[in-house]
């Protein structure tokens, strides 16, 4: 059997060698760590991942919390960890079978089960900036759970990052991790925060730390923008265009960043809103929003 120094040497050579991928178990101390010394002042950020009972933050329930906090410098590197928070509660009801498949949670693990509120709201109110990968879904569950972080400044590592850009290939955890040479046990909350923790500090294409990038793009003020008035004929041109139903406001609506606010609404006025579409409006709705209302 190989000790650890033979596996290592033995994925050091296989690194080198083009027809293989070595990919490394992710794995973060659970402890306070100290990372590397800051470059000037820091900021606290926060990381959070939920696993829940259904995709509806009225009619389900919250059925896994994990929130690890950590310390960041002004360069966007993550100087210090703190230990990883993970609670589970029981949702009163037993779980759809597909959940327990693709969390691995059961009844049995949630019966008596809870989240400590007040511990969990005082970690993510104490940070700058509140990170999730998949923000539009955490942010909504979290604040309904836990209504003393209602309001906070949030982010979207899976869609604030250009991975793409940085020669990544799809926004998936998983996916984006193994890519950069790691891998993990998916869809648990406590792994999940680890993982977007980890490739916080990957480097990207332009000398920017992932988290840096996501940071600059968090700071921009963004617009939601609502085809109020589309006909239902260029439904098709609108999902094309990323924009996505709102079965409760009834409308097509998609968000972009001011920097592209113009060019959408070119775009708009071309496939919408112009008189042979027989739009019932002249514009679409814009609302202009910051990292405190984005995802919620």
């Amino acid at each position: 059997m190989l000790n650890e120094v033979d596996v290592n040497v033995a994925a050091e050579r296989l690194g080198l060698d083009r027809d293989f991928r070595v990919l490394r178990r992710l794995a973060l101390k659970d402890e306070v760590a100290l990372l590397k010394e800051p470059d000037d002042e820091t900021s606290i950020g926060v990381i959070v991942d939920v696993e829940t009972t259904g995709l509806d933050p009225a009619i389900d329930r919250v059925i896994e919390l994990a929130v690890r906090r950590f310390r960041f410098d002004g360069a966007g590197r993550v100087v210090e960890t703190e230990r990883a928070w993970c609670w589970r509660e029981d949702p009163g009801r037993s779980l759809d079978p597909e959940i327990t498949r693709l969390t691995g949670i059961t009844d049995a693990d949630l019966v008596g089960r809870g989240i400590n509120d007040a511990v969990a709201e005082a970690l993510l109110c104490s940070a700058q900036v509140v990170i999730a990968h998949h923000a539009a879904f955490d942010r909504k569950f979290v604040e309904h759970r836990l209504t003393g972080a209602v309001g906070l400044a949030w982010c979207c590592s899976c869609q604030e990052v250009d991975w793409r850009g940085s020669g990544f290939d799809g926004r998936g955890l998983g996916w984006l991790c193994a890519q950069a040479g790691w891998f993990f046990d998916g869809h648990r909350a406590e792994s999940d925060v680890d993982a977007v923790l980890t490739l916080l500090g990957v480097e990207m294409q332009d000398g920017r730390t992932a988290l840096r990038e996501l940071l600059d793009a968090a700071a921009e003020t963004s617009i939601l923008i609502s085809a109020v008035g589309a006909n239902f004929e260029v439904k098709d041109k609108l999902r094309r265009r990323g924009y996505r139903w709102s079965a409760s406001e009834r409308v097509w609506a998609k968000e972009v960043f001011s920097s592209c606010r113009y060019d959408e609404e070119a775009w708009l006025m071309e496939h919408v809103y112009a008189p042979q579409y027989r739009p019932r409006s002249f514009a679409p709705q814009l609302l202009e929003r910051t990292s405190r209302e984005r995802h919620s």
